[in-house]
């Protein structure tokens, strides 16, 4: 059908990543190799520039588009075949050596980077197995089954048939899933880099996700509450834009569609409504450029500047004031040096508030 939720946010893209969960060092290390080299990824000596195996090379590949920190594009070159890398102005802006944190050692740029992940914007979700779980199955706790069973009626009942993945390549993106921000996981055998996994995503520093019982009637559990390693001002800026998507210029977003709807922070980041307005309160109070307003009984987070570009700020000032570092591009001036990157092409229109998640069949937490 596709013109689901899941549709309108995220492409059908399933087990591109090898069944390898992101790495500590990876999405630096190909970041790096990307900006002197768009088409690192199709070089025989890819392993060895990068320092992985072969598999691992289309993973990191798969990841650095999936955060949203490249764009693949057609080379300049008609005869060449291939889709070329390019590495985002945001790749910049986090992952460069005079970048905001490029070693990832702040727990609020996991957090960043989990936001990309899921967002829509500015291209479609390139996970949306991932999508599913933390925006379409909202506070639950599900065996691996249960989630390969939700992830396949989400597709089926948002994509044509033609766009059905394999069931094993649904089974790949759980595992991974887990692999890459369970806590207490259990070694799997089976699983190609599994042990590795378990030391080395740094995404389990979140917090997301907890096993409970052992075997294959073990229970996920998706945490929520509040988050004390989430920087306020990586939450404000999940927030603005977010608003971003339904508003260009000055204005509101109530804060029960910032905690609810399918793609908002709430979701993204396992948060109710409480616990989200109490973790931006005294940054909302304290800026000038928003506050909270109450309408009809509802409580809205209201920003008087453009939401994406106030987003940066807020977001750049936590960083240090990255943009204003000697030698930091502009986004015109990073667009030049990479053509392939065209914002006003790859920018999907401002859409519609989506509609409320379906009820899951799945065991529901109470609130």
């Amino acid at each position: 059908m596709s013109d689901g939720p899941l549709a309108a946010a995220a492409e059908p893209k399933f087990g591109r990543h090898e069944t390898f969960a992101p790495r500590f060092g990876w999405l630096h290390k190909a970041y790096m190799q990307v900006k002197e080299d768009g088409e690192i990824f199709h070089r025989e000596d890819a392993p060895v520039l990068l320092g992985v195996g072969k598999n691992m090379v289309n993973a990191m590949r798969y990841w650095l588009q999936a955060f949203k920190l490249t764009h693949e594009h057609p080379h300049e070159d008609p005869s060449y075949r291939a889709y070329v890398a390019s590495p985002t102005w945001q790749a910049r802006w986090l992952l460069d050596e005079e970048g905001a944190d490029p070693y990832l050692e702040d727990t609020g740029s996991l957090w960043l980077l989990h936001w990309w992940l899921l967002s829509s914007e500015p291209v479609k979700c390139l996970a949306p197995s991932w999508y599913v779980m933390f925006h379409l199955a909202p506070f639950s706790k599900v065996t691996s089954a249960g989630m390969a069973s939700v992830i396949t009626r989400k597709v089926h009942e948002n994509y044509d048939e033609k766009a059905f993945p394999a069931p094993e390549s649904i089974n790949r993106d759980v595992d991974c899933l887990v692999k890459m921000y369970a806590l207490d996981q259990e070694y799997n055998p089976l699983s190609p880099g599994s042990f590795e996994d378990l030391l080395m995503s740094p995404f389990r520093e979140l917090g997301l996700l907890e096993g409970q019982g052992r075997g294959k009637e073990r229970t996920w559990r998706f945490t929520s509450g509040s988050r004390a390693n989430l920087p306020a001002p990586v939450l404000v800026y999940a927030c603005l834009d977010y608003a971003s998507r339904s508003s260009g210029g000055a204005g509101s977003l109530s804060l029960a569609r910032l905690a609810n709807e399918p793609g908002a922070p709430g979701g993204a980041f396992r948060m109710r409504e409480p616990e989200l307005t109490k973790a931006i309160e005294a940054l909302v109070i304290d800026h000038p450029g928003l506050a909270f307003t109450e309408n009809l009984g509802q409580r809205g987070l209201h920003f008087t500047q453009p939401p994406q570009s106030l987003a940066w700020d807020i977001l750049d000032q936590h960083y240090g004031r990255v943009q204003e570092r000697a030698g930091f591009p502009t986004r015109q001036e990073w667009f030049q040096l990479y053509p392939g990157l065209d914002e006003d092409t790859h920018r999907r229109p401002r859409r519609k508030a989506p509609q409320q998640a379906d009820a899951l069949d799945l065991i529901e937490e109470s609130a």
